[in-house]
């Protein structure tokens, strides 16, 4: 199993999700922002949580759950393979700061600061989307990474969930599920990259990352009910030499 194998199964995590979209859509009734409030950032927060335990996001999180647990085995190999890899060293390079809360915070916050400035409703609507969207991950990975307890391939503390893969994939769910699959699919793209990114720079192991992609995503999803037209559901890719996500629709929008 190589390590290219391997890169380009995950990538199927955003790739697969556009085909299966582009399949028979159905329309969903218009969402009318109207312009969010910085008290909006904290108060709609509870209303977030409440939408997190949903059956798609219980596919999410058991999906890549069923994943990661059967790849522990291939966990150390694979990061020391990417570890090993100079062109990677250079490539993936830029991974730890796209993937950091400067980035992923910081641009949340601007996007929604900006929208308010200009005063653009759906500019600012998505800005808060994303902030919150933060918190809820943050939140969710930081009490697994306390729980689980796992140390880094590197030695470090708290490697399982990666938080820069959560973030990253959080902010991603959110782009797409706001403005579509011309904005989502770049997203997504490069929130795998980030993923990508921590086995290379021996952060994180494989499993790691994977478990991160589905919080971010989920914590995404509950903040932008009312947006996107379809429920997909995450399903385990195989093939010979490789592994990958795939998504499959699973039937109309749902919250």
């Amino acid at each position: 199993m190589t390590l290219a194998r391997i890169g380009s199964g995950f990538a199927v995590l955003a790739l697969s999700a556009s085909t299966a979209f582009a399949q028979s859509p159905t329309a969903a009734p218009a969402v009318v922002d109207t312009m969010p409030s910085w008290g909006s950032l904290f108060g709609d927060l509870p209303r977030d949580l409440r939408r997190l335990p949903s059956r798609a996001n219980a596919v999410w999180l058991g999906g890549a759950g069923a994943m990661a647990f059967g790849l522990r085995k291939e966990d150390v190999t694979l990061t020391r393979r990417a570890v090993a890899s100079g062109s990677l060293d250079t490539t993936l390079e830029a991974g730890a700061f796209v993937g950091g809360g400067l980035v992923q915070v910081g641009g949340a916050l601007g996007m929604f600061a900006v929208g308010r400035w200009s005063g653009r409703p759906r500019v600012a609507s998505a800005g808060a989307d994303l902030v919150r969207a933060q918190m809820i991950n943050a939140a969710i990975t930081q009490g697994l990474k306390v729980a689980a307890g796992r140390l880094r391939p590197d030695g470090g503390r708290f490697s399982l969930p990666s938080g820069h893969a959560s973030s990253s994939f959080a902010t991603a769910t959110v782009l797409q599920r706001r403005f579509g699959w011309k904005i989502g699919a770049p997203a997504y793209a490069m929130a795998t990259y980030v993923a990508a990114s921590r086995l290379q720079e021996n952060k994180h192991y494989l499993s790691d990352v994977i478990l991160g992609a589905a919080i971010g995503i989920v914590s995404g999803r509950s903040v932008t009910v009312g947006h996107g037209q379809h429920t997909f559901a995450l399903v385990p890719v195989t093939g010979p030499g490789s592994i990958g996500i795939g998504l499959t629709r699973i039937g109309a929008r749902q919250p």
